[in-house]
């Protein structure tokens, strides 16, 4: 089988750089190019190196050069905008991992995949995927429940994350409020609340040590609770989720698609 050729854009960042000792040690996979930010002091060192592998012989970058089939972005919402551009002027499938986009990012996104592959999703795990597919079969299940359901998801991650909730808290909630028809989305509380309305969900976000992520989906009935639990040990689940997330978009058409397409949920 011909190896996916990969360009990784934030190869200097946590997960970058899991992302490309994990590739070079794929048989699948050819790291091919690895991008940073013009100012970034990484720039002109080896990625491998960088990585913790060996010298791979591909320097860190600010600009897009040689030949890919796809690009993984797992950075910052300025970078995803300008390896959006990129892909868009060279007709380049796109993985993107990158959370906290703004609405106005999120609809270029949508724009773009009219005109090449992309594979967008604020989580690349597979289990993640599959505990998003649980509660919303738990959502479906419960939505006719006479005493009223309450929803709320926690969320950890490390302190370092700079956007919250996570862009998979957000994703269990969207899903939820699609099959439940919650309305209101209350990041945290605080003060004379008054009674909790049955149309929220409710999210809450711990920023602690090093915690790779984790999150549970509370479902409160009367008398007894439900909980959806997922958490990762390691980042090596989401690498490896966009790794295989390359692999996949690399072979497709235009248009927009999700974790559930390249995971076949």
């Amino acid at each position: 089988m011909k190896s996916t050729r990969i360009a990784m854009n934030g190869a200097a960042g946590r997960m970058g750089k899991r992302i490309v000792g994990l590739g070079m040690a794929d048989a699948e996979i050819d790291i091919a190019a690895a991008l940073e930010s013009a100012q970034h002091p990484e720039i002109g060192n080896d990625a491998g190196l960088i990585a913790g592998a060996e010298k791979l012989g591909v320097p860190v970058s600010a600009h897009l050069e040689g030949e890919v089939d796809a690009v993984i972005d797992f950075s910052v919402p300025a970078s995803t905008a300008s390896i959006l551009e990129t892909c868009l002027n060279r007709k380049l499938p796109l993985v993107v991992a990158t959370t906290g986009l703004s609405d106005a990012q999120q609809e270029q996104l949508h724009q773009a995949a009219r005109s090449i592959p992309l594979v967008w999703a604020p989580n690349m795990s597979l289990a993640v995927n599959l505990a998003i597919k649980l509660s919303t079969t738990a959502a479906a299940a419960l939505t006719q429940y006479p005493g009223g359901i309450d929803v709320e998801i926690v969320e950890r991650h490390h302190r370092y994350k700079e956007d919250a909730p996570s862009g998979t808290a957000l994703k269990f909630g969207e899903q939820i409020a699609r099959v439940m028809g919650q309305t209101q989305h209350v990041h945290g509380r605080q003060g004379q609340t008054g009674q909790r309305p049955r149309d929220e969900i409710g999210y809450h976000a711990l920023r602690v040590a090093d915690n790779p992520g984790e999150h549970t989906i509370v479902f409160g009935l009367m008398g007894e609770t439900l909980e959806v639990t997922v958490r990762a040990t390691n980042r090596d689940a989401y690498a490896l989720g966009a790794l295989q997330a390359a692999k996949f978009v690399a072979r497709q058409s235009p248009g927009l698609y999700s974790m559930d397409d390249v995971l076949g949920l």
